[in-house]
């Protein structure tokens, strides 16, 4: 089975490396508005059953279960399936379990449903990108993966807008859900797409592949961590200044609209200057713009024209690690890196909102004193870490 895998793959790989990078930038702006589309879907359907709050978050952590189970096995699952079945299956089986939700009354079974999408979640988000390094080249690498990142965006910010026109009633919402599944599947089915083979990795053990690239790692946790306390207090902490609710409530979309926008550019810098010195510089002038806030939110000009930059140059530094990640590493150890990348994403998104939150009860501006020192921290850490070589045999060769 895995040998005619590989077989398959490898017949792929003369398809047109141009297509095949529009079908999987195409296709990872799917997954975004699928999976924010489902998060909000699922916690409002158990709202409106009468569900605490409780429940409701121990159901979003079954995500973080099935991401967790599927660091350790998935760089064998890519090398027996082969990276275009693997693909596939996971949108197809994300757009079966779309369907199951509304279909299964008892409770218990949303969560093994929500472990079961989770895992189907993070294969699909971790086999996109490293099948997107894969048939990228070395010049054009970083900007490529900038429209990789702001695709994903795209799709973040559009899944709870089409959620607002469709309703959270009955089957519709989660029928929409699995259609777009569905038809990404359709962009990866094409003969046209190249895709690649990958061996059976010689190693299962994911500490391995965190001992590889520590600071891909770092750059994850630090993503997920301000990330998610952004969005859990940064609407509090402009209120706090004294901004409207209303107004206050539009700050992390404008910061998102950065994050979109100003990709392109940095993608394009990221191929004419040595990435791991550009990510340093992103992560510092992050932390500088940071402690910007307090100043900004006195005028809404200067908010707006903050958070856009500030936007853009922090989800740059996570655009540079993927970049980086695919010019040293290749095969089955770039699945097991995004796998573990993975695990790191899911410990971030759990202590970031726990750490600022804890921060503001000390201080007023204790989301800023947060942001800041975890920018200039990773700062430090790649600037230390950063320039070290990676193990010969490890290095993909140049292009």
């Amino acid at each position: 089975m895995s040998q005619q895998a590989r077989a398959q793959d490898s017949d792929d790989q003369e398809g047109n490396p141009l297509v095949a990078r529009a079908a999987i930038i195409a296709v990872a702006m799917v997954f975004g508005l699928t999976y924010s589309l489902a998060a909000a879907l699922i916690a409002l359907d158990l709202a409106e059953k009468g569900l605490s709050e409780a429940v409701i978050g121990a159901n979003a952590a079954m995500h973080a279960v099935g991401v967790l189970a599927m660091a350790f096995l998935l760089p064998r699952i890519a090398a027996f399936f082969g990276l275009r079945r693997s693909v596939i299956g996971a949108l197809l089986i994300s757009g079966a379990l779309l369907c199951l939700f509304p279909l299964l009354p008892f409770l218990w079974l949303w969560f093994v449903l929500r472990v079961l999408l989770g895992a189907a979640s993070e294969a699909l988000f971790v086999l996109s990108e490293t099948w997107l390094n894969a048939v990228s080249s070395e010049a054009t690498r970083a900007r490529t993966m900038a429209a990789y990142t702001a695709a994903l965006s795209v799709g973040f910010a559009l899944g709870p807008l089409i959620l607002s026109f469709v309703g959270s009633d009955g089957f519709a919402p989660y029928g929409v859900g699995a259609a777009l599944a569905a038809g990404a599947a359709v962009f990866i089915i094409s003969p046209s797409i190249r895709a690649v083979a990958f061996e059976k990795p010689a190693h299962a053990n994911p500490v391995r592949y965190m001992r590889l690239a520590p600071i891909a790692m770092v750059a994850t946790a630090l993503n997920a961590a301000v990330e998610t306390a952004g969005l859990t207090f940064l609407t509090l902490y402009a209120m706090s200044l004294g901004w409207p609710e209303t107004e206050a409530t539009q700050l992390m979309a404008c910061m998102m609209f950065g994050a979109i926008v100003l990709q392109l550019p940095i993608g394009w810098l990221g191929d004419r200057l040595p990435r791991e010195k550009f990510i340093v510089a992103l992560a510092a002038l992050s932390a500088l713009g940071a402690l910007a806030w307090p100043w900004a939110l006195a005028s809404q000009w200067a908010t707006y024209a903050l958070l856009f930059v500030w936007g853009g140059l922090f989800v740059g530094i996570y655009t540079m690690m993927l970049a980086i990640v695919g010019s040293r590493f290749s095969g089955s150890d770039i699945v097991g890196i995004y796998a573990g990348m993975g695990l790191f994403w899911g410990a971030g998104a759990l202590l970031g909102p726990s750490l600022a939150g804890a921060a503001m009860q000390v201080s007023t501006h204790g989301l800023v004193f947060f942001v800041a020192l975890a920018c200039a921290a990773f700062a430090l850490c790649a600037a230390l870490v950063g320039g070290r070589p990676t193990p010969a045999a490890q290095i993909r060769p140049a292009p």
